[in-house]
């Protein structure tokens, strides 16, 4: 779920930086330091675009994808980390810290990010979140349309250079539930400490409600977080139709909100 503050970074640099993410970066070395998993077959040297590295990410949730693109974006922050800061780290290091500084401004007050991809064995110091900071960061990602479009997709063909070869190779999105009851995101993740996570977001039609002249339009929209799952995709269908009742129940009541309890 990590990847999510990391395609957050690199879209909202993108925006105010004018960022090109059809430009094409080359995958460095580090990026294969602590992960064992490379289902894409990258090699070190290869070329890509940001875009289809922000595929691989969001899509396959990819650990040397989610590294580069910290690598290449935290060497282009600027401004955004401060300048007696940012001389003295790392591109990777300048980059988290404008992850964790995105979780401050989203008030996600016990979050604690340490990398881009969110690996956590043997890493010091360690990570940590909690489902509702996790549900202020994604109802963040989601409000950028580019965001919602790459984590709605089931596959997408990404293409790298090696050598001058091209190779191609075709995303499946790792969400299994994605397309059914409604629902259009947003990822999975998986770690030695957290277990199976998993975070969905669901529309239904909007709900139109008269009372004589006047009428209201109520978008409804649902989000799941689920952390430390022994079975994700059960217990995220169940949480799914429970939120769904409760939804309905709530919205037969008159749709009374307690601030204390909104995000």
């Amino acid at each position: 779920l990590t990847k999510i503050a990391t395609a957050s970074v690199v879209l909202d640099w993108a925006e105010r930086k004018s960022g090109d993410l059809n430009q094409v970066v080359t995958i460095p070395q580090a990026a294969f330091v602590g992960t064992t998993e490379n289902n894409i077959g990258f090699q070190p040297g290869d070329s890509i675009t940001l875009r289809d590295l922000l595929y691989a990410a969001l899509v396959q949730s990819d650990n040397i994808a989610a590294y580069t693109l910290a690598h290449h974006v935290g060497s282009q922050l600027g401004s955004l980390v401060a300048s007696d800061v940012s001389s003295k780290m790392s591109p990777v290091d300048a980059f988290v810290t404008q992850m964790n500084a995105l979780a401050k401004q989203l008030k996600m007050e016990r979050t604690r990010f340490v990398n881009p991809h969110g690996i956590d064995w043997k890493v010091k110091p360690l990570p940590y979140s909690t489902a509702e900071d996790m549900a202020r960061l994604t109802r963040y990602a989601m409000n950028k349309a580019s965001f919602r479009f790459y984590v709605s997709q089931k596959e997408r063909q990404i293409s790298f250079n090696r050598a001058g070869h091209q190779f191609n190779y075709m995303l499946r999105n790792t969400n299994e539930l994605l397309g059914k009851m409604g629902i259009d995101g947003v990822k999975t993740g998986t770690s030695a400490r957290s277990g199976q996570c998993l975070i969905l977001y669901a529309n239904r039609e909007s709900e139109v409600v008269r009372q004589g002249q006047m009428e209201t339009v109520y978008p409804r929209h649902l989000m799941v977080v689920l952390l430390g799952s022994t079975n994700r995709f059960g217990e995220g269908t169940a949480l799914l139709q429970r939120g769904w009742q409760l939804y309905d129940q709530w919205a037969a009541a008159g749709r009374l909100a307690d601030p204390k309890k909104m995000l």
